[in-house]
């Protein structure tokens, strides 16, 4: 990773990409401005260098890990065109209404949880999304500005795997304090958590550590644990680049079908990743 980063022409040119022509007195990308009615005191972003590695999931673990310790959380399921959030906490069919005729209510899951989400403003969760990048842009704007969050503590963003303009404008617009990666065990993890990791520092914002999902399985006649793809990488990849390492997932079909099923709050074990969960709780110390 390097250190010498040219910050403000890489500025310019995401904001070449992403259309964004402005004059050079000005102060950078827009910012996303909370709404008068909602108070947020963390925000932090969950990414992965690519997708089918279980980001959604670990999104969703922090989520209802910070909720059962008292904590008021919400997720921005920032994922526009492959959300998958309101099905696993038990929302599917709902759809975000507005009672004031300007903002736009969070949907709150059975857990307390509050949620806003492309699947959430849908007639039907199964319709394409079918937008170019800048009502994408514009989707997320109205998400994090529009939406009546309350008194949150931490809001989760699910951001969309990759870097590309969702990704980009989440870090240019949005106030991350910091990141959480996750990957799995295959051979380029170090390659895929590299471009998440440089993609942070290129925006400024701090990684938090790292997350494995799909680590091992454990045998269910001993216990024992299977690495079904292979050895981790996760100690080697974390130390090449100087981030903390936040916990190994397994690959486990009881949470699997609680996600299909609508009741992952409910069902999910205790003391899942606590270390991933101590760094986002952390943040409370810095502010």
């Amino acid at each position: 990773m390097s250190a010498d980063i040219d910050r403000e022409a890489l500025r310019r040119e995401v904001d070449a990409a992403l259309g964004h022509h402005r004059p050079e007195q000005d102060q950078g990308p827009q910012k996303f401005q909370v709404n008068g009615s909602s108070s947020i005191r963390h925000v932090v972003g969950v990414i992965s260098g690519k997708g089918g590695v279980g980001k959604s999931l670990v999104c969703g673990i922090l989520a209802n890990g910070l909720r059962r310790r008292g904590h008021r959380v919400a997720i921005l399921d920032a994922d526009i065109t492959g959300p998958s959030i309101p099905k696993m906490f038990g929302l599917s069919g709902a759809h975000a209404l507005s009672s004031d005729g300007t903002h736009i209510d969070a949907v709150e899951s059975p857990g307390g949880v509050k949620v806003m989400s492309t699947n959430l403003v849908v007639e039907n969760e199964t319709d394409p999304v079918l937008w170019r990048g800048p009502m994408l842009m514009g989707a997320l704007k109205q998400f994090f500005e529009d939406t009546l969050w309350g008194e949150v503590d931490y809001l989760l963003v699910d951001m969309p795997p990759g870097t590309g303009d969702v990704a980009l404008t989440v870090f240019q617009s949005l106030p991350i304090e910091g990141v959480v990666i996750v990957s799995s065990p295959q051979d380029l993890v170090r390659m895929v958590v590299g471009k998440a990791v440089n993609m942070a520092s290129m925006m400024g914002v701090p990684v938090l550590g790292v997350v494995e999902n799909m680590s091992y399985v454990k045998c269910p006649g001993c216990g024992r644990r299977i690495e079904l793809y292979g050895p981790s990488h996760l100690s080697a990849t974390t130390e090449a680049f100087g981030i903390k390492a936040l916990g190994q997932l397994p690959v486990d079909p009881a949470i699997a079908a609680s996600c299909d099923a609508g009741d992952f709050e409910e069902r999910l074990p205790e003391g899942l990743i606590p270390d991933a969960l101590a760094a986002v709780e952390a943040l409370d110390s810095r502010a």
